[in-house]
């Protein structure tokens, strides 16, 4: 099997998709052009990730991803309920099938959830259940925000319930915040008391999405030996 990780949240909105897409240009500049990446958004509600990886890496740089979607709905709400309104099945099936095909294709894989890790995929299942029987191990990114350390410990309780391997936390500026507010909200020391979990390091906030050489920068802040890039 070839190296994948899945990009987790402590909820909606705390920055994934640029952890993602950091990582991304982080693993272009540095990485020998021999070395695949692939990136896939496991499901997707309403127009977001996939056409943002599309149009950033492979027509706006000129760098060529493999960059899939396997299973798109267009309500823009929880997977189950749009499957529900849109009268479609939600095929777990189809969605293995794809995101193996990409991790034998590729040297390594960036998947991303959508939501935190009890965010469901199907009246069932979370994405917990999910990262848990398909052994992926998982990185948590959490919003500096007050009440981060409350989400953390949940998302990270949640992990060691179902049997999610996560490798780090993250801590993102989704929105501009002072030194002050980082170690007030998110204290490092703490939160990796509480979850006996590595904070891998702070992704500063960044004005601009789009440009792959500070998004580069700002990758390489991170202690990313925990990430097996």
């Amino acid at each position: 099997m070839n190296p994948a990780i899945l990009i987790s949240g402590t909820d909606t909105e705390v920055g994934k998709t640029r952890i993602i897409t950091a990582l991304a240009a982080y693993w272009l500049k540095h990485r020998p052009a021999s070395k695949s990446l692939g990136l896939i958004k496991l499901i997707q509600t309403g127009v977001g990730d996939s056409q943002y990886y599309d149009q950033l890496f492979n027509k706006q740089s000129g760098q060529r991803l493999k960059i899939l979607t396997p299973l798109v709905y267009e309500t823009p709400i929880a997977p189950p309920i749009a499957a529900e309104y849109e009268e479609r099945e939600i095929n777990l099936a189809h969605l293995w099938q794809v995101f193996s095909a990409l991790k034998d294709s590729q040297d390594f894989v960036l998947a991303e959830g959508l939501g935190g890790l009890g965010s469901p995929i199907t009246s069932e299942l979370t994405i917990a259940d999910l990262a848990a029987a398909w052994r992926l191990p998982t990185v948590l990114v959490v919003n500096i925000k007050l009440g981060a350390i409350a989400q953390t410990v949940a998302n990270i309780a949640l992990a060691r319930q179902t049997g999610v391997s996560i490798l780090g936390i993250i801590l993102n500026c989704a929105t501009p915040v002072t030194p002050r507010q980082i170690a007030d909200w998110t204290p490092a020391d703490l939160i990796t008391k509480l979850t006996q979990t590595p904070v891998i390091g702070c992704f500063p906030y960044l004005e601009s999405s789009t440009d792959l050489g500070s998004l580069a920068e700002a990758a390489s802040l991170l202690d990313l030996e925990y990430l097996h890039l």
